[in-house]
């Protein structure tokens, strides 16, 4: 990794205990370096000679002149090591302001919050290994659907993130924000380890690397159990292989990586708090135990770049191949009263795509000038895509079964100028085309559909002035609805008449940020932001058709603050607070449910106290809104994890992580709606339906490297 100055001196943080290499370059090839979009380090044009090699520390690379905006950075590698995760999705939270729970067992995909969104499972914010998107298109569950249970966190080396869309290279989902991690090329040394915990949580891990053909291949291997506290054990368990070949420097390079994923358990649903309260069920019973879910993911990977004095290549290509089957029961016995409500969804997938992109770095008129041009394409292939009606997970008839073919291509250009030492712009517009082609069990919602949308950007970097910079970012988005709700004339459940939705529904936003490391050891960004969506209509796939919504409005304010107190002590302090509201008058009122306004976090690190190390991190987040007149709001939530680290000697070491530490009984996600138990009203009951955090557990790690 190389760590890039800009022409004005400032304090680099960079990663605990690593070291790195200092370039002595040229100012103009500085100014150059900056610019290069969304704060991708790699893509700077190649430095000169070797300077020094010293000792820095930090857990984000985010300091001043590495970004385009005060809400966009970079999460290292020791960050992602130091910190203890509950679930594998949980790497999203190390993007500021970002929430991960879970609604209803462990191997879905998790439901994130962020910037007043409630994306349920990846909506609006896009999410990326390698250069291959993770959000799916026309998911058997909802839009966007985010999976991240088939990475191993230890291959993670870096999260590059950014809020808002401002950026010409991110496309669909990524209104909110966007998330890319990446993997290791070479593990610095082979690792095993071994996990033990309560509820029966067993993890055993395998990585290392070797030298192969001129190159380098790392391999990785996993298997996951754990029931969780719940009455009806979960019994997930999961098996992953990676395996990543990789060639080449920091300037010319490519990898090939293939990954596998297996998973299943029993799901832990949302219950009804009436049921809790009545005694009727325990807080971590279940009142369908036969909702259940089985997936599994297989990737082909491929990634390159070649870079020169004057320009910057990259390309990337993948191949997917998944499934998913999920048995929810939500609302009991509201629509069957006889044999329930439970339904099936289903889903196989086919997934192809990659990117190619090419950036020139040139001087006009005396301006150090940047200029990328890239082209994005993937096609998704889905048949079965499938909604049934299932007692005990027997179907009992058909609500939607459809073949979808989903196709789009995106074309950028984005184009830097360094206008002085103290001002820098990247004005950028993208166009996005889509295609869809569904052939449904009901012929009324059979058809094809297509659309289009150009997305302006603008960004504008002022300073630094005593170590201080200012932002200005302006940029339109969107995200894709789903293809079913493109062509579709009945109601699957109903058979009643309806209008096919917008394609792709348009956002916009602003951003005006500062970011500054005028205090020494403390990097502190704010960031007033706001952003405007053309509808919230989305595609249910629990009822296999479209949930209408309004227009809305989302506004708010970020701080985030890193402070290295002592050479082995850092604090990391993120605050978020935002507004969200429909834009249009309706009677049902104008909040937005699920959006959550008050986000905190706060993390600290202990390294190098002798054989000791340790953590803890607190989040928080604050009570919303369940119905759109706020007659009805969730509590708030506030966990706290920890960690006890002791290295035995130079191979073995052993950690300790507790989770809920101070064993809150909180609620992981509340939803407000009419159910029915046995014995109640026809029209059922409204009610909150929770699904409740874990309780306090340990976890005992035993790690050997070789």
């Amino acid at each position: 990794m190389l760590l890039f100055f800009t022409p004005r001196p400032r304090r680099a943080l960079a990663i605990p205990r690593a070291r790195f290499t200092l370039l002595a370059i040229p100012a103009a090839l500085a100014a150059l370096a900056i610019p290069c979009a969304a704060a991708r380090a790699d893509e700077a044009p190649p430095a000169a000679a070797v300077a020094a090699t010293v000792e820095v520390l930090g857990h984000y690379d985010n300091g001043v002149g590495t970004s385009g905006a005060a809400s966009q950075g970079m999460v290292t590698a020791t960050l992602i090591a130091n910190r203890p995760a509950l679930r594998p999705g949980e790497l999203l939270e190390f993007v500021p302001g970002v929430i991960v729970t879970q609604h209803s067992g462990d191997g879905k995909a998790n439901q994130y919050f962020l910037r007043g969104f409630n994306l349920d499972h990846g909506t609006d914010f896009a999410t990326f290994v390698d250069g291959m998107p993770i959000n799916m298109r026309s998911h058997a569950h909802g839009q966007g659907y985010t999976d991240l249970n088939f990475l191993i966190p230890e291959l993670v080396d870096r999260i590059n993130y950014k809020k808002g869309p401002y950026y010409a290279d991110e496309g669909d989902f990524a209104s909110a924000g966007a998330a890319h991690l990446g993997l290791f090329n070479k593990l610095k040394q082979g690792m095993a380890s071994l996990t033990v915990g309560a509820n029966q949580y067993q993890r055993g891990m395998l990585a290392g690397s070797t030298a192969l053909a001129g190159g380098n291949l790392l391999y990785s291997a996993e298997y996951a159990h754990n029931n969780g506290p719940w009455q009806t054990p979960e019994a997930f368990h999961k098996n992953i292989g990676v395996l990543r070949y990789s060639s080449g420097g920091s300037d010319n390079n490519f990898s090939l990586t293939a990954m596998g994923y297996k998973g299943a358990w029993h799901a832990s649903g949302q219950i009804p708090l009436r049921a809790v309260d009545a005694g009727a069920i325990d807080r971590y019973g279940v009142v369908d135990p036969s909702d259940d879910g089985d997936t599994s993911r297989y990737s082909l990977s491929f990634g390159l770049k070649r870079r020169s004095a004057e320009q910057l290549f990259t390309a990337n290509a993948y191949l997917v191949q998944s499934s998913l089957t999920l048995y929810n029961n939500f609302t009991y016995f509201l629509d069957d009263p006889e044999r329930g409500d439970q339904f099936r969804q289903s889903e196989k997938r086919r997934m192809a795509g990659g990117e190619v992109a090419q950036t020139w770095f040139a001087k006009l008129g005396g301006l150090d000038v940047n200029t990328k041009l890239g082209l994005q394409g993937r096609y998704d292939y889905l048949d079965p895509l499938a909604l049934y009606a299932t007692e005990r997970q027997q179907i009992l008839r058909t609500i939607s079964e459809s073949r979808v073919k989903q196709a789009s291509l995106g074309a950028y250009v984005e184009n830097t100028v360094q206008w002085s030492d103290w001002l820098r712009s990247v004005a950028g517009l993208r166009h996005d085309r889509y295609r869809f082609d569904v052939r449904s069990n009901l012929a009324e919602n059979s058809g094809k559909a297509s659309a289009g949308v150009t997305s302006p950007k603008l960004s504008l970097v002022l300073g630094p002035w005593r170590q201080t910079e200012f932002f200005l970012n302006y940029g339109q988005g969107f995200h894709s609805n789903d293809a079913r709700g493109t062509t579709v004339h009945l109601t699957p459940r109903e058979l009643e008449p309806t209008e096919p939705v917008t394609p792709l529904v348009k956002t916009r936003g602003a951003e005006l940020g500062m970011r500054s490391e005028i205090v020494p050891g403390l990097q502190s960004s704010l960031a007033l932001w706001r952003l405007r969506s053309a509808s919230e209509l989305v595609f249910s796939g629990d009822a296999g058709d479209t949930s209408a919504s309004r227009a809305s409005h989302r506004s708010g304010v970020e701080l985030n603050n890193h402070y290295i107190a002592r050479p082995w002590l850092l604090f990391d302090l993120d605050l978020a607070y935002s507004r969200a509201h429909y834009s249009e008058d309706d009677p049902a009122g104008k909040h937005i449910p699920g959006a959550v306004g008050k986000v905190a976090s706060f993390g600290a690190t202990v390294s190098d106290i002798g054989p000791w190390s340790g953590a803890f991190q607190l989040r928080y987040f604050g009570p919303r809104p369940l119905v759109e007149d706020n007659s009805r709001r969730s509590a708030s939530t506030a966990i706290a994890y920890a960690r006890l680290g002791y290295r035995v000697d130079r191979r073995w070491q052993l950690s300790l992580d507790a989770f809920n530490l101070f064993d809150r009984k909180a609620s992981d996600v509340d939803y407000y709606y009419a159910s029915r138990l046995p014995g109640e009203p026809a029209e059922g009951v409204d009610d909150i339906h929770t699904h409740p955090v874990e309780p306090r557990s340990l976890r005992l790690t035993l790690r050997a490297t070789f």
